[in-house]
């Protein structure tokens, strides 16, 4: 006889049991954000946030570890020109997360729009920056913090189709985030990052001929 109720079989539980296991280990990989001792005045920074913050989108790269799948699952949209009325004069990059999408601001009231990986949930931010510098194919040098924790990183890795950062890089301000290209295709369109913003290769070479240094970058 079994233990469980008569309408209560393992093969109606297993999907909940698999489910619960899953959000488990994600709630586990993401760090708590900052938070503030209201009593004290201090914030509260959790060990592990600061390398998430600075890490790549993944390392090694997913599709070592099996197939993509399609970018354009999920809230990705192709590249399109569209109506889009804004006071920033052309040239300006406005990002808009809750729509995973990023606009070009271009003449005639119009801008291009691209789709966007964005921050995870406690991940995200508002805010204006300047693009201060761009970089084809960039290489990646984790943190000297992120290697003592996972000793088997580079401390060097050379731009290419496996390199994290993808085919460009836009640089905003001093900050730590970037709007670049990414080897996982898939988290594009999704809240995928640690508040850098992911874009297709092909979208994110596009945009990277076009965007100046100096231009604005409004995060909404």
């Amino acid at each position: 006889m079994s233990d469980l109720p008569p309408r209560i079989r393992l093969g109606s539980l297993l999907p909940i049991l698999l489910w619960a296991g899953v959000v488990t280990d994600t709630m586990a990989e993401q760090p708590s954000p900052p938070a503030l001792d209201r009593r004290s005045g201090k914030v509260w920074i959790d060990s592990g946030y600061i390398e998430f913050l600075m890490s790549p989108p993944a390392y090694p790269p997913r599709h070592a570890r099996g197939a993509l799948v399609s970018p354009h699952r999920g809230a990705f949209l192709p590249r399109q020109l569209v109506e889009y009325h804004s006071q920033e004069a052309p040239g300006t990059i406005i990002i808009d997360p809750r729509r995973y999408a990023l606009y070009y601001i271009v003449r005639g009231g119009k801008a291009l729009r691209y789709s966007v990986g964005v921050g995870r949930e406690g991940y995200g931010w508002h805010g204006t920056e300047t693009v201060s510098r761009k970089r084809a194919w960039p290489d990646w040098r984790p943190p000297a913090d992120m290697r003592a924790r996972r000793p088997e990183l580079p401390a060097h890795m050379a731009g290419g189709p496996d390199n994290p950062l993808g085919a460009r890089a836009i640089y905003l301000g001093h900050t730590l985030y970037r709007i670049h290209g990414s080897n996982e295709p898939e988290s594009v369109g999704r809240s995928s990052s640690s508040g850098c913003f992911r874009m297709t290769n092909e979208d994110v070479i596009d945009l990277y001929e076009r965007v100046k240094i100096g231009a604005k970058v409004i995060v909404l």
